[in-house]
């Protein structure tokens, strides 16, 4: 963690874990690189006019890929957090676009579950120091590679059962890419899409439990969700999971998106990558305060372990009430297995863990073990606070 100057919804993305870097720029390569996956529209629910627009450019996600194999962040504890503020430098539609993006949180490096937690509760922890507290997250789920292909068979199945009620206009992507149907804004194309097959219907074993395990954490979160079905994104881009977070509290009939979500484990081979690189990034635009407090954030002197699925749900409840508390604390959340969360921590200079397993998850309570006395005692998690204000 850095402590350099902050605003406040960096130095929120800071105590989670996330690291500021400069605003990437969209390259030339980037956009060749890109050419034949570009998309126009925003991941939305088309039955709703949307208020504010918040597109996920395929460029842009390259430019971050690029940036991390080029900063050889891949040399890096994974996954990589990383915190950009701002529009994306030289942006294709920029001067085209009503949005103004406020930042963005990329995770990269990792394909499991927690890292769309993390996304989603840091973003909606700056959502709420904005002013919007009655938010609601909306998710889907595409599925990988396979669970896409089984999706597309029936989904053309579908509309050539029923070409005689898409429009004229609409019936070339019958032979170019059906995918595109489930965009079109037509009247008539809209009714026939409310009635065609689902994409969580499809899923794989794998792209299933990564779906369950997400909701899971949304849930021990207490992160109020529903699921989308017209959440579909642009497959040759996205994978697994989309999700979009939602002001429920607006005067307007008008649906507002504050954020919006993707997965996009498969797009680093699409773009002639060596090797996979997971991925999955969110948006956000929010209203900004008319001053933006900085200041520095402490270097944590606290490293953060949990073992087993139960504290891994717990843990971001925990890493939440420690940033209240203005107490700095590094973990590896993405990392399951001791030793490798071991091998993080012997690179930083610490005073305490705090150790959190399933038995701990269950009695809500924390193990804090002191480095220099190695000594340990166990502390109930309501008692947190206090007693590490009063001995770290």
């Amino acid at each position: 963690m850095s402590n350099k100057n902050l605003n406040e919804s960096a130095e929120i993305a800071v105590y989670y874990g996330f690291s500021p870097i400069e605003t990437p720029e969209i390259k030339k390569v980037d956009i060749n690189n890109c050419k034949n996956l570009f998309y126009d529209d925003v991941v939305e629910d088309e039955g709703e006019e949307t208020e504010t627009v918040l597109p996920l450019h395929v460029e842009e996600k390259s430019s971050i890929l690029r940036i991390y194999v080029e900063k050889k962040m891949d040399s890096l504890p994974q996954p990589v957090y990383l915190y950009i503020k701002g529009n994306f430098k030289n942006s294709l539609k920029k001067k085209n676009s009503s949005y103004s993006r406020y930042c963005d949180l990329e995770i990269v490096g990792d394909s499991k579950s927690i890292s769309e937690a993390i996304l989603i509760q840091t973003s909606i922890v700056i959502l709420a120091n904005e002013g919007y507290k009655d938010v609601c997250v909306e998710i889907n789920s595409i599925g990988d590679k396979d669970s896409q292909a089984r999706f597309l068979k029936e989904l053309n199945q579908y509309y050539r059962k029923n070409a005689n009620q898409i429009q004229p206009c609409c019936k070339e992507a019958l032979k170019s890419d059906v995918f595109e149907l489930l965009h079109c804004k037509n009247e008539k194309c809209h009714l026939l899409k409310m009635s065609a097959p689902k994409t969580i219907a499809y899923l794989g074993e794998a792209s299933r439990e990564h779906f369950k395990e997400v909701l899971e954490y949304l849930e021990a979160l207490d992160i109020p969700y529903r699921i989308n079905n017209n959440l579909i994104g642009n497959r040759k881009y996205c994978s697994d999971t989309i999700f979009e977070i939602i002001d429920m509290d607006s005067t307007s009939k008008v649906k507002k998106t504050l954020a919006v979500g993707v997965r996009y484990d498969g797009l680093s081979k699409r773009l002639g990558f060596k090797k996979e690189v997971g991925g999955v990034g969110i948006s956000l635009l929010i209203k900004r305060k008319a001053k933006e407090i900085k200041r520095k954030i402490k270097t944590p002197t606290l490293y953060f372990i949990q073992l087993g699925f139960e504290a891994k749900c717990k843990s971001l409840q925990i890493i939440e009430m420690l940033r209240q508390a203005k107490i700095a604390v590094y973990h590896s959340l993405g990392k399951d297995k001791m030793t490798a969360q071991m091998n993080v921590l012997e690179k930083l200079k610490v005073t305490h863990t705090l150790l959190m397993g399933k038995k701990e998850a269950i009695e809500k309570t924390i193990i804090v073990k002191d480095m220099t006395k190695r000594s340990q005692e166990t502390v109930p998690i309501n008692k947190l606070v206090a007693y590490l204000k009063k001995r770290c």
